[in-house]
């Protein structure tokens, strides 16, 4: 990219050296970063707008007039992408370019073990993130979520480059991070919305991939699934700063209607297992407990450095070679080595420990069992990994506890657990269609007994597999 001086972008705009000045130090110019003492500004940024004209008022007001008011709850069940599309053209008096769509995912087996490696299950869902967008050939990225009540706008080859802190923190590391491997030039103008409740459906990787999805085709990117997952998992993990692995990407990239995915992160193989003819009749619900969570703001890189500690530990109780911390995983130690010095680690990394390695067999039972079409053995598996999540992992506020214990107790749920990190957000279950009205009056009835305050914030929803994103 090409950059002016003040100077040169005063003669080129008619305006004063000292109004650009102020004008920059405003962020009203986009992409103008000061470099030592001087400004310097894209040359292809768009003159701004002068705040007492009618002009600026005008644009300002089309801007904002589609800002959404924080409520409680906040979401769509259905028809999110005719919302996107229908605030596009509001906002900019035109119809979108183009559309794009991720699902969201779940993890029946395979939860908290990713990042060290483990092997992992998932299903993507058929309800997600939705994106109305056009190109903008000056290289902002103008872009709001119908969720959240705050505009995000950066340039693409001047993104922040720490997080601010806000919902596009996401969509910014993405930017980074895609850029770093194919130059970028066009931005874009967008609309995003979601279905469902945001927590536990890995909405934040969703929203990634969707975003990246747009702007690959803006910039004639083909980005292959592995690219892709790659990008989106950067994102997260050196933007926004979540220790998480590649299970939310792999899902949502990887899936296929009727299938459980099935994937080693060791080699980063995986298998699409169908669904066995023979199999009971299955359907997915979503019971939100009412409580959002954010990953970075609860326990969750916590416990995977936990986890980390135990197997750098078990490595050196057992002479094994071992190099940096964040380079250990649990997948390096032998289940021989855990046996032997289990009782030597302290009582917390031992409990996470045993989470992963009961959890790497359960995936193991789970893919057997689904292949054979035995969805009652499956779905007890899922109930025991859920129960490790609570006593191993330490993860579920009181809120999610109690929905897992609800469901244990609920005649046709197959299986259920935490949905995501576990700290709040939402779980899921396997459910018997033929139960599918008793279920969601007892979980419901049983709920909100307990915690009447999240009255009008808890919701369930029913779902069902779908296809991984398509990528442009």
């Amino acid at each position: 990219m090409q950059y002016i001086t003040i100077k040169k972008a005063s003669e080129k705009w008619n305006l004063s050296e000292r109004r650009i000045s102020m004008l920059c130090r405003a962020g009203r110019i986009i992409g103008a970063k000061k470099v030592g003492k001087l400004w310097m500004i894209p040359d292809d940024a768009p003159k701004p707008l002068d705040g007492r004209t009618k002009e600026y008022h005008a644009q300002m007001q089309s801007m904002n007039s589609y800002i959404v008011k924080p409520t409680i709850p906040r979401y769509t069940e259905e028809g999110a992408c005719m919302n996107a599309v229908r605030a596009f053209e509001k906002i900019y008096r035109r119809s979108p370019q183009n559309t794009a769509f991720t699902p969201y995912r779940i993890c029946p087996l395979g939860a908290h073990s990713d990042h060290n490696l483990g092997k992992i299950t998932g299903f993507a869902i058929d309800k997600g993130i939705h994106i109305a967008y056009g190109p903008k050939q000056n290289g902002v990225v103008e872009i709001q979520s119908l969720q959240f009540p705050k505009r995000a706008q950066w340039h693409v080859n001047s993104t922040p480059e720490v997080k601010q802190d806000d919902w596009a923190d996401h969509l910014r590391g993405a930017t980074i991070a895609l850029n770093n491997r194919y130059p970028l030039r066009v931005g874009l103008c967008a609309v995003i919305d979601g279905e469902l409740p945001i927590g536990g459906l890995s909405s934040s990787a969703a929203v990634i991939i969707t975003f990246l999805n747009a702007l690959c085709a803006l910039n004639g990117i083909k980005l292959t699934k592995q690219e892709l997952i790659q990008t989106a998992l950067e994102a997260e993990n050196k933007y926004v700063g979540v220790s998480c692995g590649k299970l939310d990407q792999s899902c949502e990239v990887y899936c296929k209607k009727n299938h459980l995915l099935y994937m080693d992160l060791k080699d980063d193989s995986y298998k699409l297992v169908p669904q066995n003819p023979n199999m009971k009749p299955w359907k997915i619900a979503i019971f939100f407990s009412g409580i959002e969570r954010s990953l970075t703001g609860s326990k969750f890189n916590m416990r995977v450095d936990e986890l980390r500690s135990a197997a750098y530990t078990l490595k050196a109780f057992a002479g094994m070679e071992y190099g940096k911390f964040n380079e250990t995983n649990m997948r390096d130690v032998p289940r021989e080595v855990y046996a032997q010095y289990k009782d030597c680690l302290p009582e917390n990394w031992r409990r996470r420990a045993e989470h992963w390695y009961t959890e790497f067999e359960r995936v193991e039972k789970g893919v057997e069992a689904w292949r054979k079409g035995d969805i009652e053995v499956f779905g007890k598996l899922v109930f025991e990994s859920g129960r490790s999540s609570i006593y191993n992992w330490e993860t579920g506020s009181p809120e999610l506890i109690k929905l897992y214990e609800i469901m244990t107790q609920t005649d046709g749920i197959y299986g259920g657990r935490f949905s995501g990190a576990g700290f709040k957000g939402c779980c899921m279950a396997l459910i018997d269609p033929d139960f599918e009205e008793s279920i969601l009056e007892k979980v419901k009835r049983e709920y909100l007994r307990a915690f009447p305050n999240l009255e009008g914030k808890y919701s369930a929803h029913i779902c069902h597999s779908a296809d991984g994103v398509k990528l442009r």
